[in-house]
């Protein structure tokens, strides 16, 4: 399975020519955020029984086909591995909800930060890229552009970084959750660290700023409020926190096209 995937094929620069075609091991432990030593002992059969989680970050590593995964766990653990991850929907009433403000950013969000369901106003602020299905945490760490969007970037990383912890504290066997930890560990210098140093906290409120491409910069309210059904689910608010930042919400979202709800 290494030897069919390129290294371009998974983000990895180019290196040399190499001698035999493929990924090194070095590079699948890497990419699935393992040791090179305990990635080895996987191949030659010798880790025991390995859990869930691990078992998918390797299939991702060397993507798998879903065939290809179930083989695996199948060979590794002697069990089907678990179902993939499907969202669970947003309510009704929180849809509901979303489509009663039409000038106010808002969305909902699982414990994984998974995009639930959101209204057009916070595609307005955010871009088209902010989709039901869609993860808010992995462009935050990942895509440079966020930290350009994202004036106080560090703070709000440091948020997310304490926020994910609590949640795997609350959902530790949670196979979705323990792959975006560790690819955010993997590929974030900055979330490693701050997940090293035990930050736990529960984000609710605060003020921001944003340097939106058209509007400029606004500064911004946003308040987390947690949906009280077992879900574990949250509900995002973006209100203005200055007259210049309701007048330029206002336009963006007028000439975004009014409202729509997805979930």
């Amino acid at each position: 399975m290494r030897a069919r995937v390129q290294p371009g094929d998974v983000g990895l620069p180019e290196v040399a020519r190499r001698r035999t075609p493929g990924l090194r091991r070095q590079e699948v432990a890497q990419l699935a955020a393992v040791s090179i030593d305990w990635y080895i002992r996987l191949e030659q059969g010798r880790v025991g029984v390995p859990g869930a989680a691990v078992l998918d970050a390797v299939s991702q590593a060397l993507v798998l086909s879903e065939a290809e995964r179930h083989h695996l766990h199948l060979i590794a653990r002697g069990e089907a591995p678990p179902a993939r991850h499907v969202p669970a929907p947003a309510s009704e009433s929180l849809q509901t909800l979303l489509r009663s403000m039409p000038t106010t950013p808002a969305w909902i969000l699982d414990f994984r930060f998974d995009v639930l369901a959101h209204n057009a106003a916070a595609v307005a602020l955010f871009g088209t890229g902010f989709a039901v299905g869609g993860n808010t945490a992995l462009p935050l760490f990942l895509e440079p552009a966020s930290r350009d969007f994202q004036m106080d970037w560090t703070r709000i990383a440091r948020e997310h970084v304490g926020n994910l912890r609590a949640n795997l504290t609350r959902h530790p066997d949670d196979p979705r959750l323990q792959t975006l930890v560790g690819e955010l560990r993997q590929k974030s210098p900055d979330f490693a660290s701050w997940w090293d140093d035990q930050t736990v906290q529960e984000r609710t409120n605060g003020t921001k700023r944003v340097l939106h491409p058209t509007a400029g910069v606004m500064t911004l309210r946003y308040d987390v409020l947690a949906v009280q059904d077992g879900s574990d689910q949250r509900l995002s608010v973006i209100t203005p926190a200055d007259a210049a930042a309701e007048d330029a919400l206002r336009t963006i979202v007028s000439q975004h096209g009014g409202l729509r709800v997805v979930g």
